[in-house]
């Protein structure tokens, strides 16, 4: 719950320092006095936006500190861990606004984001303002206060994901489908060119095989011939072989090198070189024996090299590419006939989903319409006893299944109300006066709050419009949720006022120059003297006090 809240700088406020307690906190002045800057500064701590104009005047920035006692608020202590705030305890957040309309926002002292104090926020105030009795005729508003009370997180969750699978999948399903004619004039063309490509049935690197193998068998005869006739040059010419003239030329250097040792590495190089010449003719023999000239083989690998030069051509690749291009077509093509398997997988996870969308989202009408019941007979119940003895309250829960499918589900959900006996039902705008939109209001909203469990809850003049036995009626209310919850409520109400557990005086002083508000717990003579002031205006009555203490009960 809330445990002190200071604010410096603020509005019309110079320095205030306010400790809270549990129960019912009822915030009371004179109009104009600033009885709802607290609030205000409250909910800058939970988000709100910053302003400018929210410094003092005069003042450099403004500062707004609140101190939560987190005690058993399992969500927002797990929430804190989650962003590594460091709170078990306690929690104290901070917003500072500069006089240019910067702000700083700090939980624990560590720098955060709006958005994380948005959602620290839900888990510690929920607050009430005196304009909340309007967004009650919005059919959003309606729906929310419903689910908020029937309390099944788990089957909106369903539905949200269910939907959200749905619409994904019916995204794809469209897409493929507008496609589908281009996608199939592609798949026949590659249909055409894969067959073509697969009875070639080019291997990788066999092109290059291919070139070589094709370049020697053409040249064939040419390259027997000019062998033999090099074998017999080297080797095998009886008259004249360059092996023998070079043996002869080393028995002679050998002979004469006894004579002149310079001739010695020019004997070695004869010897070398005569190695060598024997050694290539061994090879080139062994050339000769295995060349064959095989012309059915050169007319299949001179068919085969056509067929791939011309494919080539046709496909506008490098041959030394076909391989390569051939992958990327059969890929291309058995992406194509997935897409076209996809779209029936596709229709298939669609009507899937949508049955188990229905049936979820008739989950979900079906909770509310339970929940609708019991809601509709409480606030009935409430409101009868708020000067509205005839009225008729009810949550009218419609399933449509030819509603677009949302992640809200499939209902139509209004409030009805019947406020004179013989009156037929019908919404609230047609129906509901200022008063009676604001006792509605009021009681759905405190009877929302005690099903919510949110710790502290501040109702700001949410009790404009409503008076006399109604307006005690509306404290006690008020005074069962303190029971349960922190409750604030800012009125002007004295039968509100009386039924609070404790009570605040918020007052306004100017010396021409400057104003500023105060705000002051009270005691219970205070009390007696402030609700004697709500009842009889400035001039205290004796009977005034009285009726205050008698209000207090404290006789």
């Amino acid at each position: 719950m809330l445990l002190q809240l200071s604010v410096r700088q603020f509005a019309i406020v110079q320095a205030l320092d306010i400790d809270f307690r549990g129960g019912m906190t009822a915030i009371t002045g004179e109009t104009g006095a600033g009885k709802s800057i607290a609030i205000d500064a409250l909910g800058l701590c939970l988000g709100e936006r910053a302003e400018a104009s929210m410094v003092r005047s005069g003042a450099d920035k403004a500062e707004i500190t609140a101190c939560f006692a987190l005690g058993n608020l399992n969500g927002a202590q797990a929430w804190l861990r989650e962003q590594e705030l460091d709170g078990e305890d306690e929690c104290i957040i901070r917003r500072v606004i500069s006089a240019e309309g910067r702000s700083k926002a700090y939980i624990n002292g560590v720098p955060v984001s709006l958005a994380q104090l948005k959602a620290l926020g839900v888990h510690l105030i929920g607050i009430h303002g005196q304009h909340a009795h309007q967004q009650l005729l919005k059919a959003d508003m309606q729906r929310k206060l419903l689910d908020d009370y029937a309390a099944h997180p788990q089957l909106l969750k369903q539905v949200s994901d269910i939907h959200k699978r749905l619409q994904a999948s019916r995204q794809q399903y469209q897409s493929l489908l507008e496609n589908q004619e281009q996608r199939e004039a592609r798949r026949q063309l590659l249909e055409y060119q894969v067959v073509e490509l697969n009875d070639f049935a080019i291997e990788e690197g066999e092109f290059e095989i291919l070139e070589a193998e094709h370049k020697r068998l053409s040249n064939s005869q040419s390259l027997l011939e000019q062998s033999q006739l090099s074998f017999h040059q080297l080797y095998e010419g009886d008259d004249f072989n360059a092996l023998s003239i070079i043996q002869h030329a080393l028995d002679r250097m050998s002979e004469l090198q006894e004579h002149d040792p310079a001739l010695s590495p020019i004997v070695e190089l004869l010897n070398e070189a005569s190695i060598q010449v024997e050694e290539a003719s061994t090879q080139l023999r062994d050339y000769i024996e295995g060349l064959e000239i095989d012309p059915m083989r050169m007319q299949k690998v001179e068919q085969r090299y056509s067929r791939a030069l011309e494919l080539s051509r046709k496909h506008q690749v490098l041959p030394e590419g076909l391989y390569t291009h051939h992958q990327t077509l059969l890929s291309e093509f058995d992406d194509l006939q997935q897409d076209d398997n996809k779209l029936d997988e596709l229709r298939a996870e669609l009507n899937s989903l949508s049955l188990e969308y229905a049936d979820t989202a008739k989950a979900l009408s079906v909770s509310r319409l339970e929940a609708a019941d019991r809601l509709s007979s409480e606030v009935e119940t409430q409101i009868r006893l708020m000067n509205m003895s005839q009225a008729k309250f009810q949550f009218e829960v419609c399933f449509d299944e030819h509603l677009p499918q949302s992640k809200l589900g499939q209902d139509q959900i209004r409030i009805l109300v019947s406020t004179n006996p013989g009156q037929p039902a019908d919404t609230l705008e047609k129906v509901a006066s200022g008063g009676e939109l604001s006792r509605i209001g009021l009681a759905l909203q405190v009877i929302a709050s005690e099903h919510q469990k949110i710790p502290t809850m501040i109702f700001d003049e949410v009790d404009t419009g409503i008076s006399g036995p109604t307006a005690a009626v509306v404290g006690q209310l008020l005074r069962r949720l303190g029971e349960k919850a922190q409750v604030l409520c800012v009125t002007h109400l004295p039968q509100v006022a009386a039924c609070a557990h404790h009570q605040m005086l918020v007052t306004k002083f100017s010396d021409g120059n400057t104003t500023e508000t105060h705000m002051m717990a009270l005691e219970q003579e205070q009390r007696v003297e402030e609700l004697a002031r709500l009842l009889a205006g400035d001039k205290l009555t004796q009977k005034a006090l009285d009726n205050a203490r008698e209000m207090l009960s404290l006789d």
